[in-house]
C-alpha cells in the first residue's frame, strides 16, 4: 500500500498553522494612524531643522517686498510662501513658529504630567486631609475655563516663554491628578500591594515602586490627547497678544498678525492655520490609537 505524502501534508500544515503567526496576520496600524504619525513626524523634523533650512532671517524686513504672494500664486522663488506686511519671509517665520509652538506644547505636557501624577499619587496614597485639600484644588480648577485661568496667570506673571510653559502645563495638570488618584484607589486592595505592605514597605515606597508603574498607560494616553489641546491653548494666547512676544514667533502670533490682511492676503493666515490643524488632528488620532491599544476597556 502506497502513501500519498502530498495529500497528507495539508493536514500537518493546518495543525501547525494554529500555533504559527504568519506575517500577513500581524496587526497593522490603521491608515489614518499611519498617516498621522507620518505627518506629525515630518512637522517635528522640519521644526527641529528650522535654523538650518530657513531661507531668511525671521526678523529681516524689506518694505519694498511686503505682501508678496506665494510662488504657486505668481510669487518669486526667493520667497516660496510669500512675505508678510513688513516684507519678512513667511516660510522662515512659519518654520520657527512651528518650532516654538511644539516646544511650548511639549514642555507644557511634561509639566502637567509631572505635577498631576505626583499630586494624584500623594492624594491617593495618603488620603485624609491631604486628599481632601488636593481634590478641592483640582475640582476648583476644573470648574473654571482653562483659557480664563491662563489669561489671569499671564496677566499676573508675565509673558516670558518659561512662564507660558508653566501656565499651559499647570492649566492641564488636574486631568492627570484625577486619573492617577483613581488608579491608586483601584490598586489599593490588590494582592501585590497587600504583599508589599505586609513585608514592611513604607507607603511612599509602595506608591513609587508598585503603584506608579501601573499608572503609565492611562497617563501616556491622556498626555497624547492633551498635547493637541495645549497647542490650541498656546495658539489662542499668542493670537490674543498675551503669549509669545516679538521678536519670537509662534503659530498663534502669526495668526494674530494676519487677521488684518484676511481679505487682501489670506495666505498669511491659511499657512499657520493649516499647520495647527494638522498638528492637532494628527495628535488626536495618535492619542485615540494609543487609548485603543493600552486601555483594556477600549479594546473590549
Amino acid at each position: 500500500m502506497s502513501i500519498d505524502v502530498h495529500a497528507s501534508r495539508p493536514l500537518i500544515d493546518q495543525g501547525e498553522d494554529q500555533h504559527v503567526v504568519h506575517p500577513s496576520r500581524r496587526v497593522r496600524l490603521p491608515t489614518t494612524t499611519a498617516m498621522s504619525i507620518f505627518i506629525l513626524s515630518v512637522i517635528v523634523l522640519l521644526a527641529i531643522a528650522a535654523p538650518l533650512i530657513a531661507p531668511h532671517d525671521i526678523a529681516g524686513q524689506s518694505l519694498l517686498s511686503r505682501l508678496r504672494p506665494p510662488i504657486f500664486a505668481g510669487g518669486a522663488a526667493d520667497h516660496l510662501l510669500g512675505t508678510d506686511h513688513l516684507g519678512r519671509d513667511t516660510l522662515s517665520r512659519l518654520l520657527f513658529a512651528t518650532r516654538t509652538t511644539l516646544l511650548i506644547a511639549g514642555a507644557g505636557v511634561l509639566v502637567g504630567v509631572v505635577a498631576g501624577t505626583l499630586g494624584g499619587l500623594i492624594a491617593g496614597t495618603f488620603g485624609g486631609w491631604i486628599d481632601q485639600c488636593l481634590s478641592a484644588v483640582v475640582d476648583a480648577q476644573a470648574a473654571v475655563p482653562t483659557t480664563l485661568v491662563a489669561l489671569t496667570a499671564v496677566a499676573l506673571a508675565g509673558t516670558s516663554p518659561l512662564v507660558l510653559v508653566m501656565i499651559v502645563g499647570f492649566s492641564d495638570y488636574y486631568k492627570y491628578a484625577r486619573v492617577v488618584r483613581g488608579e491608586v484607589a483601584a490598586l489599593q486592595g490588590r494582592a501585590f500591594i497587600e504583599a508589599a505592605r505586609s513585608s514592611g514597605a513604607s507607603p511612599w515606597r509602595i506608591a513609587m515602586r508598585h503603584v506608579l508603574p501601573n499608572t503609565f498607560s492611562p497617563v501616556i494616553v491622556l498626555a497624547s490627547l492633551s498635547f493637541a489641546e495645549i497647542v490650541v491653548l498656546e495658539s489662542s494666547l499668542s493670537f490674543l497678544g498675551v503669549g509669545i512676544q516679538p521678536p519670537n514667533v509662534s503659530l498663534g502670533s502669526l495668526l494674530g498678525e494676519a487677521r488684518n490682511y484676511l481679505i487682501t492676503t489670506p495666505w498669511l493666515a491659511i499657512f499657520p492655520c493649516a499647520v495647527i490643524v494638522m498638528i492637532t488632528v494628527a495628535a488626536a488620532m495618535i492619542g485615540d490609537r494609543l487609548r485603543a491599544a493600552l486601555d483594556p476597556r477600549s479594546r473590549a
